[in-house]
């Protein structure tokens, strides 16, 4: 058998490198994002694109292809240039693909916000990013109408102070080629995407990606799609697309293998089944929450899974459980399990089980996989920055053509994150064994996921240090069988302070998106520090853990 890994001893004779088992793939040189995933559409003009699950409105190739240049004149005859952002504030609907892809055509950076966000986190994306126009719908339009930006709905409603995004398609039609809006030239280097991620630090920031680090990191993540499988694959798009892994991983990964995506804005478990079943849904990326409602949910029996096409499922957002991954590959035999690893400032997918419509070497079960073509990783030291050999758990580092260009607008961060030799730090500690599979053993960063969502235990913090009656806060994630992890949060009050607990998850819940809330909290007379004076979570978290009835066992 090929060695797997290979190592690699270019910067130094000590350095641990090791890269894929499988050979480099190319990346083209001249093709923007847009150009990348929807090349040959023509070829699959009248197949379908993306389909609404709960509606049934669709968009084919063909309609992908001409919206898609449509907004792109729109946007430019509206007055954006290139690098302006737009910030997109949308559920998943059928258009979102197209308003992404148009915005990136026209020159534009897209930022995709989660519609879930409270107004005012809303509105610090749109500061931070410098966004020069909101693409919106009915339902959302009041949390962005205070912006003093320009505004585009998608939907049947006419809003006064906004513009109507059938008509602005209409009017690019109108606009015509010969106007004085002539097309900037759009580059491979030129930025594309700003989505926000808390990186490795909890606050919020901005993460360049260009069109080369996109079409780099689907070149990689897609290289052992066969050409048998073009045309053939039906993914479902229930991962938020604002998210990374949404407008990458789902929606430009299946346009550019020239699939059906499969649009649902909210998880319901019988509409989810029941688009499983008629959609033929074959790749269903979903969140740990999801596959324990399949494995425990009595509704599950209400349908023939017989009729299933389902071929994999991929959790990528949280960890999953062992008992979990052992009760759904008992229910679901023929359906794959893989486990991905993947971050925003990598452009999303970094590490693969391999392909799933393709007997492709899968790896060990709750390990992230391999590692893709074009790409090194090394596991250093996190207090020496040594790089260490395999079967070493030590920071996971990746350098590739997907790495970010760094933070907009915040170049100490950028430095804190990618070195001089161009190593992203990941912030994880992982290690990889003989057969070349990588396995997370912890987080440095302090990132709690829950239900895939990031929650960054500092902003929280914040907030808690914002109520008079609160002197010192920590939050901690604390593990959850539904959830994957949950905030809970240790508070120490002021001595004359007369609110209780439930009043102190009230006043967060009241500043933070629902995925935000502290679940759990608790009253304590001193907060666990260093004496460099960091939190001590890992002391706290036991102590808290304590205090919680055992979880229940899966059945």
């Amino acid at each position: 058998m090929e060695n797997p890994t290979q190592v690699q001893h270019s910067e130094d004779e000590d350095e641990h490198i090791f890269r894929s088992k499988y050979p480099p793939v190319s990346v083209p040189d001249n093709l923007t994002l847009p150009e990348f995933v929807l090349q040959d559409a023509e070829l699959y003009a009248d197949k379908v694109a993306f389909v609404e699950a709960v509606s049934g409105k669709s968009y084919t190739y063909r309609d992908v292809v001409r919206d898609t240049r449509r907004f792109a004149k729109a946007l430019r005859s509206l007055g954006l240039r290139k690098g302006h952002v737009v910030l997109v504030l949308l559920p998943n609907i059928a258009e979102y693909g197209i308003v992404a892809l148009g915005i990136m055509a026209a020159g534009g950076v897209f930022s995709g916000a989660n519609p879930a966000s409270h107004p005012s986190e809303i509105k610090k994306q749109a500061y931070a990013a410098n966004a020069k126009l909101i693409v919106t719908n009915g339902p959302n339009y009041e949390k962005v109408k205070n912006l003093e930006q320009p505004v585009v709905v998608i939907g049947e409603e006419h809003i006064e102070d906004a513009t109507n995004w059938d008509e602005l398609l209409e009017a690019g039609d109108r606009a015509g080629t010969g106007t004085r809006f002539t097309k900037e030239e759009v580059l491979q280097s030129d930025l594309c995407a700003l989505p926000f991620s808390s990186g490795t630090t909890g606050i919020s920031k901005g993460v360049m990606l260009t069109h080369r680090n996109l079409v780099a990191n689907l070149c990689s993540s897609l290289f052992s799609v066969g050409s048998e499988m073009i045309g053939e694959v039906t993914t479902l798009g229930l991962i938020p697309f604002f998210h990374i892994y949404g407008i990458t991983g789902i929606c430009c990964a299946t346009l550019r293998n020239k699939g059906k995506v499969v649009v649902m804005n909210r998880f319901d478990l019988r509409t989810f089944l029941n688009a499983l079943i008629t959609q033929e849904v074959t790749f269903a990326p979903i969140v740990p929450p999801i596959i324990l409602a399949l494995v425990k949910n009595p509704i599950v029996e209400e349908f023939d899974l017989s009729k299933l096409k389902l071929r994999a499922i991929m959790t990528a957002a949280a960890p999953l459980a062992p008992e979990l991954l052992a009760s759904f590959e008992n229910k679901f035999p023929g359906v794959q399990v893989q486990e991905a690893y993947g971050l925003t400032e990598h452009s999303c997918i970094t590490l693969t089980h391999g392909n799933p419509m393709k007997g492709h070497d899968t790896a060990k079960k709750n390990s992230v996989g391999f590692i893709l073509p074009n790409l090194e990783i090394k596991f250093i030291d996190p207090d020496t920055s040594r790089s260490l050999p395999k079967n070493t758990p030590g920071e996971l580092c990746v350098r590739s053509q997907c790495v970010m260009q760094g933070y907009y607008k915040n170049k100490e961060e950028t430095n804190r994150t990618i070195d001089k030799n161009g190593w992203l730090h990941t912030g994880d500690i992982a290690y990889i064994d003989d057969d070349g599979d990588i396995f997370i053993v912890d987080r440095i960063k302090e990132l709690i996921k829950y239900k895939g969502f990031q929650v960054a235990p500092a902003e929280l913090e914040a907030i808690l240090l914002t109520h008079s009656s609160v002197e010192d806060a920590a939050v901690v994630p604390l593990p959850d069988e539904e959830a994957g992890e949950i905030p809970a949060a240790c508070v120490v009050m002021n001595p004359n302070a007369k609110e209780n607990e439930r009043d102190i998850m009230e006043y967060v819940a009241s500043n933070v998106a629902h995925y935000k809330k502290v679940r759990v909290l608790q009253f304590v007379g001193t907060i666990p520090k260093s004496p460099s004076g960091k939190i001590m979570r890992r002391l706290l978290k036991d102590k808290m853990m304590e205090n919680l009835p055992k979880p229940p066992s899966y059945s």
